[in-house]
């Protein structure tokens, strides 16, 4: 086993850094490329940058932020949000993003996947999955952050994500998702173990045990938190040394 990742999640709305339960709910937390330069100081493995609202507008608006902040963090950035076509990938890579995340219009038209993996390469195309569980052990992706249902069953979806060429794949618990009760470790897991590529687990973290949970029950090859971060109720000392603690591989900061 790898290292396993320890990502900082930032959903954007405007110019806004925000954060909501239920992906609803919205606060507004500040700039987000403070935030962005604290957690990369901190030693975040990662960040993730998503634009909330970019679905309803059918337009991603974070390239002047990627590019700021490409200029003065150097560890990967995945960025997601209202991304519609292989041009629109180019875009973001060009401003510094090293992959890029994708929910609704993959689940519109699939192909898309095959076009970005085969223009760009699969280690860039980021399957981004926002699940609700439906009933006991059966969970259905949805799209635009959490509202619109796609009749899609989440763990199939990212199957055949994978065959069409995807190299990673987030899973956001739209269930658990600021709720700091921690991830839900049985989706996680079913996808983990149905996919050959590195699953992010999101949604959810409200302790470092979460983390411990997620990696250990839910075969997570990496974590996303925001809440966590956003209100500092731990650090990713904390997480390192809770993680090493359970014997769970982490890189040293």
């Amino acid at each position: 086993m790898g290292n396993v990742r320890l990502i900082a999640r930032l959903d954007i709305k405007g110019p806004n850094l925000i954060k909501g339960i239920h992906l609803e709910g919205l606060r507004v937390m500040g700039d987000p490329q403070q935030f962005a330069q604290r957690y990369y100081e901190a030693g975040a493995d990662e960040l993730l940058y998503i634009d909330i609202v970019a679905s309803l507008y059918g337009r991603n608006n974070l390239t002047d932020i990627v590019r700021r902040t490409a200029r003065d963090i150097f560890i990967p950035l995945t960025v997601g949000g209202g991304v519609r076509s292989a041009d629109d990938v180019k875009t973001l890579l060009r401003a510094g993003a090293d992959k890029v995340a994708i929910n609704t219009a993959a689940v519109a038209r699939p192909e898309l996947i095959r076009e970005v993996a085969r223009r760009f390469g699969s280690q860039c195309m980021v399957l981004s999955i926002e699940a609700k569980e439906v009933r006991p052990g059966k969970w259905e992706a949805f799209t635009d952050n959490g509202r619109e249902r796609t009749g899609l069953d989440a763990v199939e979806w990212a199957q055949r994500g994978v065959d069409l060429g995807v190299g990673e794949i987030l899973v956001t618990s739209v269930d658990r998702e600021g709720t700091r009760k921690g991830f839900d470790c049985k989706l996680i897991r079913a996808i983990a173990e149905t996919v050959p590529v590195p699953v992010i687990a999101s949604g959810g973290m409200g302790t470092c045990a979460h983390l411990v949970d997620v990696v250990q029950e839910g075969k997570a090859d990496a974590v996303a938190m925001a809440d966590a971060l956003h209100y500092s109720r731990f650090t990713f000392a904390d997480m390192r040394s809770a993680a090493r603690e359970a014997r769970i591989p982490v890189r040293q900061a």
